[in-house]
């Protein structure tokens, strides 16, 4: 019972429906086939999915990723599991709660950071070895332990987000591990899904540097292969302990172009796209396309330097809020895919406050703001904008949409595109990609509590446009000491309505996560979430 301490463009058009939609009822007919192999032993025999993604694909080791939130749900959380998962087929109404995974059940001690984790017997890894505490404690010191043959300086700091609250971390005996966190957290349990489990045999036989290209874990999906970044193949887990996923096969494209999704999805080359163009919504509706959707977690802003220039000024910013146009941008740009937000708290959150929505279409408003501050005749701007991405909608034509807005009360905007890969890896270094005064991106609040003050916090190591608030901080550290999650929600919520008045950026959309699927896809549960369920889906032969 040794302990350890971690070291710290438009496509066709309805004139083509009758030729689409017979291509759409044959989408899968050529992607139905059994992979060949034995990499899992094969699944079940509800054929091929194909999902066309929004942005370049993860790297596939257990927590680096990459991608944002949409390669860890179509990629990561279908070959991984952590010790709990969310639970994403019931109530679908609100958002999901944390169960069980690769431990049955857990309790927290009086001392409020010792937790212990009942495994679950019988669980084996795609390879065929055996789940048990040697596994997560393998995987522990691969992230937490700078001693560890395993570990690497990608994977230390990637699992910090999820991991760095653990102080140290034993196995009582095979079916229990002991894990201590530095300080109270109550939503620790939440954090443990996204702590990735990998097969320690298949980690040591590849080599950390090599993992992600022979990945293995416990989920519903193995490894099948990839063109890096551009293409995985996965096939059903037949031993999987939930039980075998309905899927023969899923395969994951790189499609960022939402004119290039539609067209795949139209063509046949794929049978289900990400957020698909909202401008193709009615005419893939008319082909015989499935058009679904759901609040979620989601929020599309842009993050404003609040140290620099006029965005020092919060009468600025909320000038800048009460600016835009949010119902124009959400109904007829989006055609009803997102919703305004007009606080910082996005609507499919407990978080989220009616009474808190601030910033309607004020142009008058806007232009007293901004001649209280001493810009009576505006300013200039910049924003470096991703052309795609988890997420992101469509965010140069939003970004467009906001610049005529902002020009309107004398803001003149300066829009700088890059891919979503550059933004994200210069905001985890606490930089601006192309040096803008703000960047626009997506993110979520609440589905992962732990990345709260990575947003919001005073000492986040990331981009925030260097937004700092004591009293913010009290209120996110409190709540997040409470394992009584109603309450945690309520000290969010007073957290948010501080965030929405200080104006640190631009609230825009609350998106509602819509994907198009072919006739011939059956099953989805669409939840309150970034993530999905795929062991439910089957595609018609």
């Amino acid at each position: 019972m040794t302990e350890h301490a971690p070291r710290r463009s438009r496509t066709a058009g309805p004139a083509a429906a009758l030729a689409t939609a017979a291509v759409l009822l044959a989408a899968t007919a050529c992607a139905s086939t059994s992979t060949g192999g034995d990499a899992a032993g094969g699944g079940g025999n509800g054929g091929t999915l194909v999902i066309g993604a929004t942005g370049k694909l993860p790297n596939l080791d257990t927590v680096i990723g990459g991608a944002g939130f949409e390669g860890k749900r179509l990629l990561s959380f279908q070959i991984y599991e952590g010790l709990t998962r969310y639970e994403l087929l019931k109530d679908t109404d609100k958002p999901p709660q944390v169960t069980g995974a690769l431990a049955e059940s857990w309790q927290v001690a009086p001392d409020k950071v010792t937790w212990t984790f009942t495994l679950r017997k019988g669980v084996k890894f795609q390879d065929g070895t055996a789940f048990d505490a040697d596994a997560v404690l393998f995987n522990l010191h691969r992230y937490l332990d700078k001693s560890s043959p395993e570990y690497t300086d990608a994977l230390g700091a990637a699992a910090k987000e999820y991991a760095g609250d653990i102080a140290s971390y034993r196995k009582t005996d095979d079916t229990h591990v002991e894990l201590v966190t530095s300080s109270p957290n109550g939503h620790f349990p939440e954090d443990l899904a996204h702590v990735l489990i990998a097969s320690p045999t298949a980690v040591r036989a590849s080599g950390s540097a090599n993992f992600s290209q022979h990945p293995v874990g416990t989920g519903p999906f193995a490894f099948a292969s990839q063109t890096e970044g551009q293409q995985v193949d996965l096939v059903a887990n037949k031993d999987y302990w939930r039980g075998a996923p309905k899927l023969e096969r899923l395969v994951v494209k790189a499609l960022p172009d939402p004119a290039a999704r539609t067209a795949a999805l139209r063509s046949g080359g794929v049978n289900w796209i990400e957020y698909p163009n909202p401008d193709d919504l009615e005419s893939l509706k008319a082909d015989g396309a499935q058009i679904v959707s759901n609040s979620y977690d989601h929020l599309w802003y842009w993050i404003l330097d609040t140290t620099k220039g006029p965005w020092a000024d919060v009468r600025v910013r909320q000038a800048a809020n009460y600016a835009i146009d949010r119902q124009a941008i959400a109904g007829n740009l989006l055609h009803g895919t997102a919703d305004p937000a007009y606080q910082a708290a996005p609507r499919a959150t407990a978080a989220y406050d009616q009474g808190a929505d601030r910033y309607g279409h004020d142009p008058a408003k806007a232009r007293q703001l901004l001649a209280e501050a001493g810009y009576p005749n505006g300013f200039s701007t910049s924003v470096t904008v991703p052309t795609g991405g988890s997420g992101n909608l469509l965010p140069v034509p939003i970004t467009e949409a906001l610049q005529r807005d902002l020009a309107a009360v004398g803001i003149k905007v300066d829009i700088r595109t890059t891919d979503w890969t550059t933004l994200i890896g210069a905001e985890a270094k606490g930089e601006v990609a192309l040096g803008s005064d703000a960047i626009a991106q997506s993110t979520t609040l609440f589905q992962s509590e732990a990345l709260l003050p990575l947003f919001v916090g005073s000492k986040s190591p990331f981009w925030t446009g260097h937004y700092a608030n004591p009293k913010v901080d009290e209120l996110i550290a409190t709540a997040a000491a409470n394992p009584d999650r109603s309450a945690r929600q309520a000290a969010y919520r007073t957290a948010l309505r501080q965030v929405t008045e200080d104006a640190p950026w631009l609230f825009v959309v609350n998106d509602r996560n819509p994907r198009a699927l072919a006739p011939s896809v059956h099953g989805l549960v669409q939840p309150q979430s970034w993530f999905l369920d795929l062991t439910t889906v089957s595609v018609a032969k």
